[in-house]
């Protein structure tokens, strides 16, 4: 949809959407404020149960994976057993009332905007969907909400921890700290803290009617010319919302930068113990108030640089630690603009934003999951055993959990690498690169390491065998026992070669681990391995009817293994379940 162009048609334009988002932002209030307490009762409920009743074994597992740890040394442990009770006693105070607000926050706020977009572009019967979005969604969005902190809370948790009992030092030699430097990082701790709180609400009181009326000037400039947020139809209803809830925005942005005192105030502990000296942390105190106030010139486009001191820090040459400016992201560098168009106002918001971002990138990883499972599994690599070691958890990494995600990045680093990308070519052809990827630090540490062993990949230049050799490999997930009988045999691949390509292989399964721990990355990999095992039983024969009973076991075992963890579990249950062992044991 064109923007109208000139001043009347703009106006004329504006003044008939106006009473449009009036009315719908009534509707939406009212679904809200009639479904707000459902939702804080549902979220409420449950997230409280799920803090309370896991918090002891929390408490009991996390002091015995500090104990166990061969990462620490003794000082290390003891100062890592007073930080975990401590952030468990916060967790339990701060837990259960935060609860009951998120619940109240996503009640009242889900259905404004699933009202808003109910009259997006594509939308049939708007009317109806205006008052059908968002009441019963809401209600098991809540749901969702507490399934998902309960994987996190549980698998994501044991998924963690288990890597901190089990995982060694990289040089063989435990962390251990400097007791004789800790007085001085202790007092420049406090005096970060005590500087950086006071001045940091300074400048963030001083600063902010600077935010708040150049965002409403930006955000009415683009309303009345239909440019920036309010192009795209769909875009508008929520870029009006802005408007209103813009105060808002400013407050949490203040609220957050009094809140960012604390670690960067507390920063000052560690540059004092890693220099050695309580005057390099005084001077990085000192310093953090110009780089904050620098900072939030940059984020309100006021005048580059502070007029507070910069100090060296760091006895290295590194000349972000001392007194040279800040560097401006190079957005805003006027040299580096040159030559170069200036960001179009324009730009299609549906494009940019909603094409890639987090969730809807893991939709497509566990998408390409079942599509390739299932091809694995008509081909007998994927087994019922694998399934079963899966609902066990008698690995940690297992073919599903961690193999198959591995093998679907793998195929896509591969197809990028030969494609000579950039970024990241998926299945269906879209392309990742750095001006669509989501701009969040989460996405980095999965996206960046990928982009890295990319690039490997494009040195090493793998021929077709290898290339088979190294899916197989990462598939697997080193089950030496299946590796000798299903791994081709490449003549080219001498020693050094081999370890390579374990090395690719440990490196992808690790960075494949840590997305397991994603949120909602549990929901979704139930529904795999459901997709998978109906994928087995239709391959177990055409016999289904005289197997009836097999496959009641089959689904059975499924429901339960559902139930238990599947992502780092280590415990072991097929032992204690005949049912299970009788239904293995049949399995052809």
């Amino acid at each position: 949809m064109e923007p109208p162009s000139g001043f009347w048609a703009s106006l004329l334009s504006f003044l008939k959407f106006l009473p449009y988002f009036c009315g719908l932002l009534i509707l939406g209030l009212i679904k809200g404020i009639l479904l707000c307490p459902w939702a804080c009762l549902i979220m409420a409920i449950g997230l409280s149960a799920l803090i309370l009743g896991l918090w002891p074994m929390h408490l009991i597992w996390t002091y015995y994976c500090i104990f166990r740890t061969k990462l620490a040394g003794p000082v290390v442990k003891l100062l890592l057993l007073i930080a975990a009770t401590v952030i468990l006693i916060l967790w339990l105070i701060v837990g259960i009332p935060g609860s009951a607000f998120a619940g109240l926050v996503y009640g009242f706020l889900a259905p404004i905007m699933a009202t808003f977009g109910a009259v997006g572009e594509g939308k049939e019967k708007p009317f109806v969907h205006c008052f059908v979005d968002g009441t019963w969604s809401t209600i098991t969005g809540s749901c969702t909400v507490v399934r998902d902190v309960k994987d996190l809370l549980f698998h994501s948790y044991f998924s963690i921890m288990d890597d901190l009992r089990l995982q060694k030092p990289p040089d063989g030699k435990p962390y251990e700290i400097r007791l004789l430097d800790i007085p001085g990082a202790l007092i420049a701790a406090a005096c970060g803290l005590i500087l950086d709180g006071v001045m940091f609400t300074l400048i963030a009181l001083y600063k902010c009617p600077v935010m708040l009326f150049k965002g409403w000037k930006r955000l009415i400039q683009d309303l009345i010319g239909r440019e920036g947020p309010f192009l795209e139809t769909a875009c508008v209803p929520f870029a009006g919302l802005a408007i209103l809830l813009w105060p808002f925005a400013v407050l949490g942005a203040v609220l957050a930068s009094i809140l960012s005192s604390v670690p960067l105030g507390a920063f000052g502990a560690v540059v004092a113990y890693q220099e050695s000296s309580l005057i390099m942390g005084l001077a990085y105190v000192a310093s953090s108030v110009s780089i904050f106030d620098e900072y939030t010139n940059d984020v309100l486009d006021m005048a580059p640089g502070s007029c507070f001191p910069r100090f060296k820090y760091r006895r290295s040459k590194d000349e972000s630690s001392h007194g040279a400016p800040l560097s401006r992201p190079s957005s805003f560098n006027k040299d580096n603009q040159e030559g170069k168009k200036p960001p179009s106002r324009v730009t299609s918001f549906k494009n940019s934003i909603d094409e890639f971002n987090p969730f809807k990138l893991l939709d497509h990883l566990f998408a390409e999951c079942r599509r390739q499972g299932e091809a694995l599994v008509n081909e007998g690599v994927i087994t019922m055993k694998d399934i079963e070691e899966t609902k066990s958890g008698k690995v940690g990494s297992g073919v599903l959990n961690v193999g198959l995600p591995a093998y679907v990045i793998l195929n896509a680093l591969l197809r990028s690498a030969k494609a000579n990308s950039d970024g990241l070519i998926l299945s269906d052809g879209s392309e990742i690169t750095s001006d669509n990827r989501p701009k969040n630090t989460l996405f980095d540490w999965f996206f960046d390491p990928l982009m890295v062993l990319k690039e490997q990949i494009k040195a090493e230049n793998f021929t077709e065998e290898e290339e088979k050799y190294l899916k197989m490999r990462v598939l697997l997930v080193g089950d030496s026992n299946r590796l000798k009988g299903t791994l081709p045999h490449v003549a080219s691949l001498n020693d050094r070669k081999k370890a390579e390509i374990d090395a690719f292989a440990r490196r992808l399964q690790g960075i494949t681990k840590s997305i397991s721990r994603y949120p909602t990355a549990k929901r979704r990999f139930d529904v795999l391995v459901k997709a998978l095992l109906s994928e087995l039983e239709r391959t177990m024969g055409g016999s289904q009817s005289a197997n009836g009973s097999q496959g009641q076991r089959l689904r059975n075992s499924v429901a339960r293994m559902l139930s238990q963890k599947s992502l780092g579990k280590t415990a072991n249950i097929r032992e204690g379940d005949p049912e299970a062992q009788m239904s293995y044991s049949r399995t052809p």
